[in-house]
């Protein structure tokens, strides 16, 4: 099979959320071979994208090299992601951007490739199952101004930015690739699927 050329969009992880359901920082779980749940996702990405950033409130990754370009430092206080897109879309300056949390790692190549493709002109375009993740697929940079202006207003859902730009949802038939890892259950619920494709 060939070799898919690398997206030039950049990529960005997110991985800032206080992780209060699992008890622990998710970001840091070892999964499947990786010592962390990080460097899984950016190992699987990393061949799939020329550029791919972690976003964080904190530096906690000892694995990523050249910190200073691709680790991006919320700059606002609140545990949001709002805020986190705040700083990424006024740090990457491409046109788009894939963005995906660190709590989503069985979404396949195929599927980001294909938010990617069928993005076209919309300012967001995002996976949906039997619900949107608002925060697995590819955003405009030009959002930064309308997201300004939701902090400036304190609103932080972002199903709010979804509903109020131009937002296009492409349909993926099975909800386990998508699932986020919030709490232990979910958690053990993927080691197991993973073990099995890697079997």
């Amino acid at each position: 099979m060939p070799t898919s050329i690398p997206s030039k969009i950049p990529c960005v992880i997110l991985c800032g959320g206080r992780s209060s359901r699992m008890g622990e920082d998710k970001s840091l779980l070892p999964f499947s071979t990786s010592s962390s749940l990080t460097q899984y996702q950016y190992d699987k990405l990393k061949n799939n994208f020329e550029e791919v950033y972690i976003s964080s409130k904190v530096d906690k990754f000892d694995f990523l090299t050249n910190k200073e370009k691709y680790l991006i430092l919320d700059k606002g206080e609140e545990f949001s992601p709002i805020v986190a897109l705040q700083t990424i879309l006024q740090t990457i300056k491409t046109q788009k951007v894939f963005i995906i949390t660190v709590d989503t790692p069985l979404v396949s190549i195929d599927s980001i490739n294909k938010l990617i493709n069928d993005s076209d002109d919309n300012e967001i375009c995002v996976a949906r199952t039997l619900r949107t993740h608002n925060l697995c697929g590819v955003f405009s940079t030009s959002l930064v101004k309308f997201i300004n202006k939701m902090l400036e207003d304190d609103i932080h859902k972002v199903n709010y930015m979804l509903k109020n730009n131009n937002t296009k949802y492409i349909d993926f038939p099975n909800d386990d690739e998508f699932i986020n890892l919030n709490n232990k259950n979910e958690y053990k619920k993927a080691l197991k699927i993973i073990s099995k494709s890697n079997n």
